[in-house]
């Protein structure tokens, strides 16, 4: 069974580039025909699909946010990471990564593993 562990700074000044981590055991981040995503859910609103990387290392990105998302991989270590660039208060929430075989979807269901998320609060 994949499982995935988020990890990164828990607090971010405003302006500043939001990075986390998301490190993958019991699968490869090749593993064909998979997608692995960042997802958020601010406090009080529903999930939101921020990016993804491919198994061949594609890119895909939320179109309100593509200007301030990059994400990447490390396949010897078998991450990906998520950096979000200016962030503001708006940016403050719980992030997650997930795997799956599509692209995004703001709903569990359509992801087959998730990490446990991780509280990011954006504060001077």
């Amino acid at each position: 069974q994949v499982q995935l562990q988020e990890s990164g700074p828990g607090l971010v000044k405003p302006s500043q580039t939001l990075s986390l981590i998301c490190t993958v055991s019991g699968g490869s981040i090749r593993s064909a025909a998979r997608y692995w995503s960042w997802i958020r859910q601010p406090p009080g609103k529903e999930l939101e699909w921020l990016g993804a990387i491919s198994n061949l290392g594609n890119t895909y990105y939320r179109p309100s946010l593509k200007s301030r998302t990059s994400i990447s991989r490390d396949t010897s270590k078998n991450q990906f990471t998520l950096q979000l660039s200016s962030v503001t208060p708006e940016d403050t929430a719980v992030y997650y990564c997930a795997s799956g075989r599509s692209i995004g979807g703001t709903a569990r269901n359509e992801y087959d593993d998730w990490g446990q998320g991780t509280q990011v609060t954006v504060s001077s």
